[in-house]
């Protein structure tokens, strides 16, 4: 059984979607993400939102661990309804409405969002039979909702090739865990580059080329 690693509601039990059409993530890989977003400073104060939410695990530990607030998106009926167990049980812990459940596909959510929303950490865990071509759209359509230094997290099979990456965001690290891969990717903008920083053949001022970024996830 899943539950809360750490935080507020650290160590409490999350309700399981029924069925073997979701595939939740696992406890050593969620601690594993989890150990490295909290390097990154990204969690606390976030705007979390968690599409594919299947259980809402990856939403909630983020709530629990101290996000302002999380959007848990999952169009199937008994998925959604797990989530909003699993919001309640968090929101109850916090004593506030931290976490929301969507009822939604994840395209016509993007695009119903104001143009205002920004979120500062985003989770995908899409089924692995969305094609690459799906995926890549709604990474193009997720771009635009960025804050500026938000970290975006895909979760795919270690077999999935990466994904393409739309031209505001760039991966800067990934990670393999046994049948699972995390990519992790930021907001990107071409025109913010200093040309003086590199010269013609990409190499940074310091000596280390451009896209030196390591592939166990140490970038960033």
């Amino acid at each position: 059984m899943s539950r809360i690693i750490s935080g507020a509601a650290g160590g409490t039990p999350l309700q399981a979607v029924p069925g073997s059409l979701t595939r939740p993530t696992t406890d050593r890989v969620k601690e594993a993400l989890f150990s490295r977003l909290e390097a990154f400073d990204v969690i606390s104060g976030a705007r979390v939102l968690d599409l594919y939410a299947g259980s809402g695990s990856l939403g909630v530990e983020s709530g629990s661990r101290g996000a302002q607030t999380v959007d848990l998106v999952e169009s199937d009926a008994k998925a959604s309804a797990v989530c909003q167990r699993n919001a309640d049980l968090i929101n109850g812990v916090l004593g506030r409405k931290a976490v929301t459940v969507h009822r939604s596909k994840v395209e016509p959510f993007l695009e119903r969002a104001a143009a205002s929303a920004a979120w500062d950490l985003v989770f995908l865990d899409p089924p692995y039979p969305l094609e690459e071509v799906a995926l890549s759209a709604v990474l193009e359509k997720l771009a635009g909702h960025l804050a500026p230094a938000a970290v975006v997290v895909v979760e795919r099979s270690s077999r999935s090739p990466e994904p393409g990456w739309p031209g505001g965001l760039a991966r800067f690290a990934e990670k393999k865990y046994g049948e699972t891969r995390l990519w992790f990717a930021e907001p990107f903008v071409p025109d913010a580059v200093d040309a003086d920083v590199l010269d013609d053949e990409g190499v940074d001022a310091d000596g280390t080329g451009s896209g030196s970024v390591e592939a166990d996830g140490s970038g960033r």
